[in-house]
């Protein structure tokens, strides 16, 4: 067996949700939530398109389950798990998103501290 006959990130057979991709992912590191099943789960996102993420999730899910994902930046978005392996999914969003959201600033700028002028003593 290959080392790639069981990674669905770099399966090269047409029938493989992941050799399908066509958009680019960017690749990242963010804490996100996962509803699935009604319940709400910490994960990391690894990779984020405008088609879906790529996630550590280290429970089996089987493909095709609706979940909903919460990104800072983007807010709550349905999806479909596409796969599950090796501690990780791949799920695929209902409707695309923007994924340079995710890296935007939190905040608005509007609590931007303020500092004193520096002072001159003389002595």
């Amino acid at each position: 067996m290959d080392q790639f006959s069981t990674d669905p990130l770099n399966a090269h057979n047409s029938e493989d949700p992941a050799s399908q991709r066509t958009a680019a992912r960017d690749s990242l590191f963010l804490a996100a939530t996962l509803r699935i099943d009604g319940t709400d789960v910490p994960v990391r996102v690894r990779n984020l398109s405008p088609g879906g993420l790529m996630a550590e999730y280290a429970a089996r899910v089987t493909n095709g389950t609706p979940v909903e994902i919460n990104v800072r930046g983007i807010g709550w978005t349905p999806g479909r798990i596409a796969w599950s392996a090796e501690g990780r999914i791949g799920v695929a969003f209902d409707r695309e998103i923007d994924p340079l959201l995710a890296r935007k600033p939190v905040g608005n700028g509007e609590h931007t501290p303020t500092y004193a002028k520096p002072r001159l003593f003389r002595g």
